[in-house]
């Protein structure tokens, strides 16, 4: 077996299935959780519709095993697992292929995004999946270091694409300087060239400027961002400022990316009246479909969804309402972690389909 160099599959590569985390009672959803476990709802029905199996993680599965009783029971797998909250992307386990293209399940630290939030029952989520039986495959303990899945993105060759403002924050590895973080990620992720954003953020965003609300690689050469158009609006300074550096990115080949601008969202406020990261860029590919955010603005849902449509003409772009999801801070992406095929227990698949 070949076990010197992984590789970080991209998100479109194809994929087995979706993890995600289901709201509850005990976590900061109790004040809207009919709303937030209807929009989960729809982005498990969009899942399952295209045939993605989805892993449903929860304190108690009774609840979820109701609610999505008018699914295909095939494409669904219920794990009864304590969390904190319901950041899939962020807690789930981020799945490498070694050399022989077997998946390796890389068990990072969570620490609740810096710090800032509780993280305890969240960063045993990967452990308590393989100790269940649910995932299978090597596992590497990478415990200490602390990465978020949506802080990366990878294009599957080898270029890992991020922010400095999450990567370098001193209550993540604030022990390691950039170039040690750097020679960490490429040995654990088999990557060899990590491309640096030092500017771009949104207001009310928890999680120091994740990549995934801001830039996505959607192809080798195609890195679509958020562009903010208008210069009264807070964001416009740091969004211009990223969309320069972005200009400066060359791919490993030398040339330039092809740059595709998203709109930013109309601002959206919560309850106190403070604006929150809504974000277009917080979009999930699937292997058949995109599965896009919207906020109720007809004009810029359509003008995001019309984008993504003419970047993905073989996949069909669908849009789920997450305006209760960015009421957390944080939307469709977020929720997600996509695992490929291999990494999923068969038998507890055929168990769960026939009970």
């Amino acid at each position: 077996m070949n076990y010197t160099r992984n590789r970080l599959p991209a998100e479109w590569e194809d994929y087995e299935a979706v993890i995600i985390g289901w709201p509850h009672v005990d976590t900061d959803w109790a004040y809207i959780l009919e709303d937030v476990q209807l929009t989960v709802i729809e982005i498990i029905e969009s899942l399952v519709e295209d045939r993605i199996k989805v892993v449903v993680i929860a304190p108690d599965i009774n609840e979820p095993i109701s609610r999505l009783a008018n699914l295909d029971s095939r494409y669904l797998l219920y794990c009864n697992v304590h969390t904190n909250d319901t950041w899939a992307r962020d807690y789930g386990v981020i799945t490498c292929l070694d050399g022989d293209n077997q998946p390796v399940l890389m068990d990072f630290k969570f620490n609740g995004w810096g710090l800032k939030f509780a993280a305890d029952k969240d960063n045993l989520i990967t452990s308590n999946l393989v100790k269940n039986g649910v995932l299978t495959g090597r596992v590497d303990n990478h415990l200490g270091f602390v990465l978020e899945g949506g802080s990366i993105e990878s294009d599957g060759l080898g270029s890992i694409l991020t922010t400095s403002q999450c990567l370098l924050s001193p209550n993540r590895n604030g022990q390691l300087s950039k170039n040690e973080i750097e020679c960490y990620l490429n040995n654990a992720l088999g990557s060899d060239r990590i491309l640096w954003l030092d500017h771009g953020y949104l207001a009310g965003d928890d999680t120091d400027s994740h990549i995934d609300t801001l830039a996505r690689l959607v192809s080798s050469d195609i890195i679509v961002y958020v562009k903010c158009d208008d210069p009264d609006d807070e964001h416009f300074t740091q969004l211009s400022l990223m969309e320069k550096e972005l200009r400066s990115l060359r791919q490993s080949s030398g040339l330039c990316y092809n740059l595709i601008a998203l709109p930013l969202p109309s601002p959206v406020y919560d309850q106190e009246g403070k604006r929150l990261p809504a974000t277009y860029a917080n979009f999930l590919i699937t292997p058949h479909s995109i599965l896009l955010p919207s906020y109720r603005q007809p004009h810029k849902d359509q003008l995001a969804q019309l984008i993504m449509q003419s970047i993905f003409p073989d996949r069909k772009v669908k849009t789920i309402d997450c305006t209760t999801l960015i009421q957390q801070h944080g939307s469709l992406h977020c929720m997600t972690m996509q695992v490929p095929f291999g990494v999923l227990s068969k038998s507890m698949f055929e168990f769960n389909s026939q009970s």
